[in-house]
């Protein structure tokens, strides 16, 4: 109850909408059932507001564990005074509980417990006093056989004076607003590492506030680190932090009392104030650049799995190459692999036989499109493709992490009697026709459109890119009939064991009829079924709305509606006449309230609508190689992965570009992706071009008219390109050229 309180207070919601949320969460429902088919409970709530009350009710869970944990420890110790736990009630941070708990943490022997143990604590209580008097004497008199003179009893006494000093929790408190508000984050190249260390030159000699320093520089300097290359540090001023401790702790006017405290608060903060607070802000500085880092990616790998599908056609793959060949597979409508060749179209004596065998196999085959890998030789293929004039659409995939999925234990199992090549070949394929339902088969890793996915915390990266694939898939909904086990695994409520029995069961039965036959899938139970039939569709099903997304549960309601309309079932799928005739307030329950029935009329008026837009075809410029590019050029290109700090954007040549995020658009935004998204076709205008450095920079809004000051209008989309694929290489080359210059 009091998680609930705090959870529905910081996110400004109801209680009633948080408790519901963590009740289902806590019955086994999945985040995309309670947004999807529990809106009347939760009051609409969606997926982001749902994954954040779990996530905050796990981290307040965390804090109360150890809050728990630290007032048992202080208790068992004897030490647990009201006033304590008065402060222990008041923390609201892990960090402030640390700094309660600090005093009575068991901790290895430090200088100071030796010199207590030396009997020096009253000697640092004299001190502590700051009155005048004769230290040097009176420190002579705790000289034993640990103590060897009055300096050395002076430096334990001084010692634990330290100790208390970075024990306080009050003044830790004031240390850390100071940091947050004032500490920078440093680097400078180690001596003999500058030549190796070329590629963080940017972080040779730096520095930036940490309150303003963006993840992607976080990461960088942290990574050159890590690596040997930088040294690092994050600190505020430090006569701003010493005078801080001073003017809590020194009460007395100048005297020898109060040089000697003055010596101990230096210390206090050199040896153990300011080690103590940077490893906590580098860690915290890690984490928040982590997370930035972890949403970029999450957010890449969502558009990218939402790409645009060409949909059931037969697909005629090649996995591009020079002088190994080029792979070639065909694929029927459901992506089933056909045949597989070989050809060479960078071998002159073998041009003529590549082309016959192209022609033969799309005849043979009734091939309705082409997909190319856009790697190695793919814009040459792409051109040799184009040059047969076979009037099909011709699409360049995007092929990382094919290499990946052909050399996995999932190609194996699907093509066990076929090499890596012909794998890699088929995933391209199938990745045009529907790239959610072969990206999931792909570690997300390994898809590329990442931030600096190496360094950040892979526990955090992999349950957030899970959640993304998750999230996907039961958007756009899975076929019963023809999903494969790992589209499956993602489905709301299934996981892999099911995923596999829901698989074997379906060879068995030959498919199935109606979502009610998941009911007799081994370990299917009541719950599961639950959870994710409403995402799982049967078309032709035995029930009308099998084939949509209306949940199960509700079969009776549309019954009842069809019945008092006097019409069948199917009578009212995608039936917008019959459908306004229906007064959804006439149909309202306890248990069904307006929004399921909303989302339900919404459902029949369109069945299983895709989410995904309808793909478009796209042609580069007649470039090839980063000699070709050339700086004030204006080139059509694609998106292909968003960072922080810019937008990647492939214009053709083997080597994608940078938009810088000041170059996206006119108006200032912090982030490409308020503007962009991936795939997105863009017009860039070439700034730079460095070969040596495989880097090329280019600009969107530099293509575009400012729009005018105060409008806050984004950049418009490029227009359309015209299909070239139709006409002849000269007549597209021609086309080319008068729209973008020799």
């Amino acid at each position: 109850m009091e998680i609930a309180v705090q959870i529905a207070a910081a996110m400004n919601l109801r209680l009633m909408q948080v408790e519901k949320v963590l009740s289902l969460l806590e019955e086994g429902a999945t985040i995309p059932f309670i947004a999807r088919y529990r809106k009347d409970v939760t009051g609409g709530l969606d997926e982001v507001q749902i994954q954040k009350i779990q996530d905050d009710a796990k981290a307040l869970k965390e804090f109360n564990d150890r809050k728990a944990f630290i007032e048992k420890t202080i208790a068992e110790q004897g030490k647990l005074t009201d006033a304590i736990q008065e402060k222990l009630n008041a923390a609201t941070t892990i960090a402030e509980l640390e700094d309660i708990y600090l005093p009575y943490k068991p901790k290895r022997k430090t200088k100071a417990q030796t010199a207590r143990e030396n009997g020096l604590e009253p000697l640092a209580v004299l001190l502590m006093e700051q009155k005048q008097q004769d230290i040097a004497t009176i420190a002579a008199t705790y000289v034993n056989e640990q103590v060897k003179d009055a300096d050395a009893a002076l430096q334990g006494a001084r010692d634990i004076i330290a100790e208390n000093i970075n024990e306080n929790a009050e003044l830790r408190a004031k240390l850390r607003k100071l940091f947050e508000d004032s500490a920078t984050l440093q680097s400078k190249v180690l001596a003999d590492k500058t030549e190796e260390a070329i590629k963080y030159k940017d972080y040779f000699d730096f520095s930036e506030p940490i309150h303003k320093i963006p993840s992607h520089r976080i990461l960088a300097v942290m990574r050159g680190f890590l690596e040997g290359f930088l040294r690092m540090n994050i600190a505020p001023v430090e006569e701003d932090a010493i005078g801080m401790i001073e003017d809590q702790f020194i009460t007395g006017h100048l005297n020898a009392s109060v040089e000697q405290v003055k010596k101990a608060i230096k210390d206090a903060y050199r040896r153990l104030l300011q080690p103590s607070l940077e490893s906590e802000f580098r860690t915290a500085l890690k984490a928040r650049g982590d997370e930035e880092a972890i949403a970029v990616f999450a957010e890449n790998l969502r558009q990218l799995l939402l790409s645009s599908p060409l949909g059931s056609k037969r697909v005629l793959a090649i996995d591009p190459g020079y002088r190994t060949g080029c792979k070639v597979v065909c694929l029927d409508e459901k992506g089933e692999l056909l045949h597989n060749d070989l050809i060479y179209v960078h071998e002159a004596n073998r041009l003529e036989t590549s082309r016959w065998t192209i022609r033969e196999l799309v005849a043979k085959h009734d091939i309705q499109a082409f997909a190319i890998g856009d790697g190695t030789a793919g814009r040459e293929t792409e051109q040799f493709i184009k040059g047969l004039q076979l009037n099909l659409p011709v699409f360049l995939v995007n092929e990382d992490g094919a290499s990946v999925y052909s050399a996995s234990e999932t190609a194996r199992e699907e093509f066990p009697n076929h090499d890596v090549t012909v794998r890699g070949a088929v995933s391209i394929g199938r990745r045009l026709m529907d790239p959610l339902a072969e990206l999931v088969k792909i570690d997300p890793k390994s898809i590329g459109v990442g931030q600096y996915q190496h360094d950040v915390n892979q526990f955090r990266l992999k349950e957030k890119l899970d959640q993304t694939v998750v999230s996907c898939v039961n958007q756009v909904g899975v076929n019963l009939n023809t999903a494969s086990k790992h589209l499956l695994q993602y489905v709301s409520g299934i996981g892999g064991t099911l995923a596999e029995n829901i698989i074997r069961y379906r060879s068995e039965i030959g498919g199935f009829k109606s979502r009610q036959q998941l009911l007799k899938v081994p370990r299917l139970g009541g719950k599961a079924y639950e959870q994710c039939a409403g995402f799982l569709r049967v078309p032709k099903g035995e029930h009308p709305l099998d084939a949509t997304a209306v949940h199960p549960e509700a079969y009776p309601l549309v019954e009842q509606m069809a019945k008092d309309l006097g019409l069948p079932v199917q009578e009212l799928v995608a039936n917008e006449t019959n459908i306004k005739q229906i007064d959804p307030k006439k149909y309202v329950t306890e248990t069904l309230g307006t929004l399921t029935i909303q989302d339900i009329l919404k459902e029949l008026s369109k069945p299983g609508l895709d989410p995904r837009s309808e793909l478009e075809q796209f042609s580069f410029a007649d470039i090839y190689s980063m000699e070709d590019v050339k700086v004030g050029m204006v080139l059509p290109g694609v998106v292909t992965n968003l960072t922080r700090f810019g937008a990647f954007v492939d214009i053709g040549v083997k080597q994608d570009g940078l938009v810088h995020v000041s170059e996206v658009a006119h108006r200032y935004i912090t982030d490409p992706s308020e503007v962009l998204k991936l795939n997105d076709k863009v017009q860039v205008k070439v700034l730079e071009v460095d070969i040596a450095r495989k880097r090329i920079a280019l600009s969107i809004k530099q293509t575009q008219d400012a729009p005018p000051k105060g409008s806050g209008q984004k950049p418009k989309p490029m227009q359309k390109e015209k299909d070239l694929s139709n006409l002849s290489m000269g007549d597209a080359l021609s086309a080319l050229k008068q729209k973008f210059g020799k």
